[in-house]
């Protein structure tokens, strides 16, 4: 249907801005408005629909996303060269906008085959994982997840891998708030459900001390969970040693595993985008909001994440808080970052990227209210801080940075055992021991780049499918996923080097 389908997108009949769907030539005329092109406009960027005078507002979505920084006429290309942020008022109006969920009655929920733990919680991949507490023993820790390579695993079908997570923190001053991110993070991971067990490996003489974030995170070593340090076994072939032992005694219990019917409601969705374009907010993210309400309604969890990037659209997730009390989480969070962005010499619209505005954002409010649709439409029940366990059901919000790796890190730390990764431009990305889905924005690049994307929500601006049905195809795909069906990322073995734990505080 892409040869029928108008030249631009209207979003809103209030904007004062369209985007265009394929490159218009200079002087073309704008099918449906009022408007020919003044210059020449990329694929995805906006055009004027109208006048907009220096210093007034530039409309998208029916919302702010900037202002005039010179004179815009109609048809003038609107971007980075005319548009400038300012702070503006935003009625934060919590819970107004809260409603009654419709969901589905238990008998007839959507199921997954999933694995039950004996704790009760439910996984969908079955890792054993090699965990660090300081970058000084992450080579040790590869080594001993190498060493069960290729046909290593042959005896026991089973396990999906041992993963080596290694990071470049621990030591050098770690304290205060990145102390706690780091220890919450690992813990969260160590108590993972996709994890059958894990190796905790330290050197000996970090700040993040082993037996201190055990104490911290009310961990306890079992046959599930052993840890140890380099110095305290003597170096790192012991260490190494060792780890390949433990592990080969944990393969055979990692193993007596098999997947049983359970129900959708036990998922939690973490929700990321990345290396976004202007069709992000489109076509994925509100395909992806969509699902996650499907997701809600069949009783699980869907996370949105990436506070720098939801800034400027807050007060439409405040507006659906179930309380005061979890909208003004949630602003509490923005004003943390505006102070933190501020502290660093910095401000919250140095984001977009250079790759995000090449592909037609501009502002970090344009960008915030199409990574906020991947929220979907439901009431927002809690927040929670970076990696915190995350217990409620329904819409949630967690404290992360944009930085992708870094965001879906804390997600999967907080519980995530599905994620949905939205990108315009390619991102490249998997997350072990949690399957990823890639989510095309457009349809050009994910024929450019198949073997990463696993569906495309460009269909929604070619007109092939709407919103809502991408949804259904997206939620059919999570079930799927979760069941064992490999993602592209998983395929292609993506995933040992994307945990990133944030690091926040000074390194001294």
């Amino acid at each position: 249907m892409r040869d029928t389908q108008p030249s631009t997108i209207r979003l809103h009949v209030n904007d004062n801005v369209i985007v265009a769907r394929d490159d218009i030539s200079q002087g073309s005329n704008v099918a449906g408005e009022t408007v020919s092109a003044g210059q020449m406009i990329p694929a995805g960027h906006k055009i004027a629909t109208q006048s907009i005078a220096k210093d007034e507002p530039v409309r998208k979505y029916d919302q702010i996303i900037g202002f005039a920084s010179a004179q815009i006429d109609p048809g003038d290309h609107v971007h980075t060269h005319n548009v400038m942020v300012k702070d503006f008022d935003r009625d934060y109006m919590f819970g107004a906008d809260v409603t009654p969920v419709d969901y589905i009655p238990e008998h007839e929920r959507a199921t997954f085959q999933g694995i039950r733990r004996a704790d009760g919680q439910i996984a969908t991949r079955n890792y054993i994982g090699v965990l660090t507490s300081v970058n000084c023993s992450a080579t040790a820790a590869r080594m001993i997840a190498d060493h069960f390579r290729d046909d290593a695993l042959a005896d026991y079908p089973n396990v999906d891998g041992v993963v080596p997570l290694t990071h470049d923190y621990g030591c050098g001053g770690c304290a205060g708030i990145g102390l706690n991110y780091i220890q919450r993070t690992i813990s969260g991971y160590a108590k993972h459900p996709n994890f059958a067990a894990n190796l905790l490996v330290g050197l000996g003489c970090e700040a993040n001390q082993i037996g201190a974030m055990l104490d911290a995170e009310k961990l306890n070593t079992s046959d599930k969970l052993h840890a140890f340090t380099i110095q305290d076994l003597g170096g790192t072939e012991k260490t190494v040693a060792r780890g390949i032992g433990l592990i080969k005694e944990m393969l055979r219990d990692a193993n007596r595993v098999s997947r049983e019917t359970i129900s959708a409601s036990e998922l939690i969705l973490g929700m990321e985008c990345g290396g976004s374009d202007a069709y992000s907010g489109i076509s994925a993210n509100p395909g992806l909001g969509a699902a996650a309400d499907i997701l809600v309604r069949h009783g699980g969890t869907a996370c949105l994440a990436e506070t720098p990037e939801i800034y400027g659209a807050e007060h439409l997730l405040t507006r659906r808080a179930v309380s005061k009390e979890v909208g003004e989480k949630l602003v509490a969070h923005i004003k943390w970052w505006e102070n933190y962005t501020a502290a660093m010499g910095a401000e919250m619209n140095n984001n977009p990227s250079p790759g995000n505005k090449a592909g037609g954002l501009t502002t970090i409010l344009e960008k915030s209210l199409g990574a906020a649709a991947k929220g979907g439409t439901t009431n927002l029940v809690d927040v929670y801080p970076y990696a915190e366990k995350i217990i409620e059901k329904g819409f949630v919000f967690m404290d992360t940075p944009g930085y992708d790796p870094a965001s879906i890190t804390g997600m999967i730390a907080g519980g995530a055992n599905v994620t949905c990764f939205t990108t315009g431009r390619g991102s490249v990305f998997g997350s072990k021991p949690v399957p990823c889905l890639k989510l095309a924005t457009n349809t050009t690049m994910y024929d450019r780049m198949t073997g990463d994307m696993d569906i495309n929500c460009g269909q929604i601006v070619d007109g092939d499918a709407s919103i809502q049905e991408m949804g259904q195809q997206i939620f059919d795909l999570i079930l799927a996923t979760a069941s064992g069906e490999a993602s592209k990322s998983e395929a292609l073995g993506i995933g040992n080097d994307e945990f990133v734990p944030w690091t926040v505080g000074a390194i001294l």
